[in-house]
């Protein structure tokens, strides 16, 4: 599993309620497709796309886009975040 725990910072949801995207910190040796198979596989959504980063602390977040308008939403609250 590359996913790590979804970042729920003010601007994370701030990206999740604009543009119906979660931000997840992932670990530093995935890439887009191992992500974007894991995201689909553990909460069976499809993804569209995934943009990744590196921190200044030195971890991975991946910005992940949904085709389901709501499908963000539903997966923070099946984790019990929102």
């Amino acid at each position: 599993m590359v996913l790590n725990h979804p970042s729920v910072t003010e601007k994370a949801m701030a990206i999740l309620e604009n543009e119906n995207k979660l931000v997840f910190i992932v670990r530093k040796e995935a890439n887009k497709e191992m992500i974007s198979r894991d995201i689909e596989k553990t909460f069976g959504k499809a993804v569209t796309e995934v943009r990744t980063l590196m921190t200044n602390k030195g971890t991975k977040k991946a910005i992940v886009s949904f085709e389901d308008d709501r499908a963000a939403e539903e997966i923070l609250s099946r984790l019990g975040i929102v």
